[in-house]
């Protein structure tokens, strides 16, 4: 048995964990629209050179950050969205401009891809999708038929084949996780987390905090613990690292920040505002600490 003084720690910084992508890259972040993103991990690739990718998501601030600063080649998603701002502003802009290769799955089918990658198989069949326009406007697609005959001897079905959605790497934020990598959500949703883990060559993971092993099985939350160590490769201990994004129960949507992006998104003047006060600085350190001022002028504002 492994004893806790022999498991690895793999705790790094964000910077560290970008010195390990490189341009071309196939990369899956998870979360789900602007819930538990893994934001400081994609500040810190906003402040490297990496780009030319191809983003697996269920999108929201993540890809469209990403989109605007020009690092993207192809997005594939079930859907990229603020949640409460319907449309993300800058991957709108982005795919009405055709500056992206984009590939706008079911949101079912985009789990069943990152499914079919983590278990090593080229596809899996559905029928979601059948006798829509996906299958006609996504010529990623492809259908199959069964080698089986119907259960009532009827001839065999013809399915929708989703290719497997094989990461080069994987960013997750989670609640709580150890310096091993074994990491856990505490909030109503894992969302498809674990699946971009086990479909990744390599995955890094952001926390709020990193706790000893034992502490992930704390008032019977074990359960959650839904992504191995065996599947890190580094553990990130980043607080209030999924901002503006929620990550409860530690925190909720920055609404107000949020507005601000989207706002900002619709003018190049405000953007560029907007971007050299928040995201063109040198460290996470530096953005959590323009966002504390920023909300202490709202506050001061609202007297």
């Amino acid at each position: 048995m492994t004893s806790v003084s022999e498991v690895p720690d793999k705790r790094m910084t964000p910077d560290e964990v970008v010195a390990r992508l490189r341009s071309g890259m196939t990369i899956g972040i998870g979360g789900w629209g602007s819930r538990r993103k893994p934001m400081a991990l994609i500040r810190a690739l906003l402040r490297s050179d990496v780009d030319d990718l191809t983003v697996v998501s269920y999108g929201g601030p993540d890809v469209g950050l990403l989109c605007a600063a020009g690092k993207v080649r192809k997005v594939v998603s079930g859907f990229v969205s603020l949640d409460s701002i319907p449309l993300e502003p800058h991957y709108r802009a982005a795919r009405q401009a055709g500056s992206v290769e984009v590939a706008e799955w079911d949101e079912g089918m985009l789990l069943l891809g990152l499914m079919a990658a983590a278990w090593r198989v080229p596809f899996l069949p559905t029928r979601a999708g059948l006798g829509s326009d996906v299958l006609t406007l996504m010529d990623d697609l492809r259908t199959v038929t069964s080698p089986y005959p119907g259960p009532d001897g009827s001839a065999p079905e013809e399915l929708v084949a989703v290719p497997a959605l094989e990461l080069d790497a994987a960013l997750l934020h989670q609640n709580r996780a150890d310096r091993a990598g074994n990491a856990q959500f505490l909030g109503p949703d894992p969302y498809m987390d674990e699946w971009y883990a086990m479909a990744a060559a390599e995955t890094f993971v952001s926390c709020e905090r990193i706790v000893d092993t034992a502490d992930l099985a704390a008032s019977g939350t074990f359960h959650t613990q839904r992504i191995s160590r065996m599947h890190v490769t580094g553990v990130v201990e980043a607080p209030n690292g999924a901002h503006f994004t929620e990550c409860p129960p530690d925190y909720d949507r920055d609404e107000a920040f949020q507005k601000a992006y989207a706002t900002a998104a619709s003018d190049p003047e405000a953007w560029a505002a907007f971007s050299a006060r928040f995201l063109e600085l040198d460290s996470e350190a530096a953005y959590q600490e323009a966002v504390a001022a920023w909300r202490a002028e709202q506050q001061e504002g609202a007297k």
